[in-house]
């Protein structure tokens, strides 16, 4: 009952506006707008890598074992 009273109360409190008197400028908006592009583009990345190598390998194992083609086959 106690721990359902303080969740109670800190959810009141984390909810009640209070005018916070901050601006945010527009290099710091701008910065983090770059922050968030740049961690997004890097997980982006490091999925496609992980996709992509094991799919390179295979593909390059593929093209050894395949039977090379006589070019210059005597006709």
């Amino acid at each position: 009952m106690r721990s359902a009273v303080m969740a109670l109360a800190i959810f009141l409190l984390v909810m009640n506006p209070v005018c916070a008197m901050a601006y945010i400028g527009p290099g710091l908006a701008t910065g983090t707008i770059g922050v968030i592009l740049g961690v997004v583009g890097s997980i982006c990345i490091a999925v496609f890598a992980l996709v992509w190598y094991p799919i390179k390998r295979v593909l390059k194992k593929i093209k050894k074992s395949s039977p090379k083609e006589n070019r210059h086959s005597p006709e």
